[in-house]
């Protein structure tokens, strides 16, 4: 299990934009399951939706994409260097299948389906209870930061 703490240590993403609270379960370069708690005081529900608050699809992905970066941190010892940035470069086949309110509870479990040294594509579902509310394929581009601000 991996705590909040350690959590916000390896994403680039601080607050008001973590969306992952605890880690569950984690295979190293295989699979990862995170947990978020959605609460109605989050800043976005002030207007998705004034009077039925319902969180951004957007914001499912990137709970997905952010439990994808903790597995590939904690997998790749190479990648734990800061200088490294991990870039979301698709989504494919997003399929929102219920609404998630405040209050809600997201198992975000991540399944990698291939990985090397400059990207990833992985599987990604996520769930309330036992029911799924969503799932996406995730494709990543792994970078120095340098290159990226360089453009080469």
């Amino acid at each position: 299990m991996m705590l909040f703490e350690e959590i916000r240590s390896l994403l680039p993403q601080k607050y008001p934009f973590l969306f992952i609270d605890k880690v569950i379960e984690f295979e190293e370069g295989k699979r990862i399951v995170c947990v978020k708690n959605v609460s109605g005081n989050e800043p976005v529900f002030v207007g998705h939706f004034p009077d039925f608050a319902i969180m951004p699809g957007v914001l499912i992905i990137e709970a997905m994409a952010q439990a994808s970066i903790i597995l590939f941190r904690k997998s790749l010892p190479a990648q734990n260097n800061k200088d490294m940035i991990f870039l979301l470069a698709s989504v494919g086949n997003a399929r929102f299948i219920k609404p998630v309110f405040p209050g809600d509870q997201l198992f975000v479990e991540i399944t990698v389906e291939k990985i090397v040294s400059k990207g990833a594509i992985v599987q990604a579902s996520v769930k309330v209870g036992e029911k799924t509310v969503a799932k996406a394929t995730l494709t990543f581009g792994i970078a120095d930061k340098g290159s990226v601000i360089s453009g080469q």
